[in-house]
């Protein structure tokens, strides 16, 4: 008995709400209360201008990184430390090593001019 109140009294406090959220005249869940509009001025007023942004900001970044010379390696205890080897090619670069700019336990793999 307990349990049939309370599927009730649920039920009841579940469509009371839904009718009190409702706007006039549009039925609950359809999209004639306004609210796609809302979304769509964020899309295209701050979603895409952030995008962009963005976009900028990693080119701009990517330009000024071009153009500095790489730091001098210089070998310390604490760093490149290998306790085990990684599973692929070597063992000795990681996964995503770029010859230009990752250096490995002894130094830099090349010493060819920097772009």
């Amino acid at each position: 008995m307990a349990s049939i109140m309370n599927f009730s009294a649920r039920r009841y406090l579940s469509v009371s709400a839904a009718a009190r959220s409702a706007v006039k005249g549009a039925a609950p869940g359809s999209h004639e209360g306004g609210g796609y509009l809302l979304w769509k001025r964020l899309t295209f007023f701050v979603a895409f201008p952030a995008i962009g942004l963005g976009m900028l900001n990693a080119y701009l970044g990517h330009q000024e990184d071009h153009h500095k010379p790489r730091p001098e390696f210089v070998k310390y205890e604490y760093m490149c430390i290998r306790t085990k080897k990684f599973p692929w090619g070597d063992g000795n670069k990681s996964f995503f090593h770029n010859p230009e700019k990752n250096a490995l336990p002894d130094g830099y793999e090349t010493e060819a001019a920097h772009h």
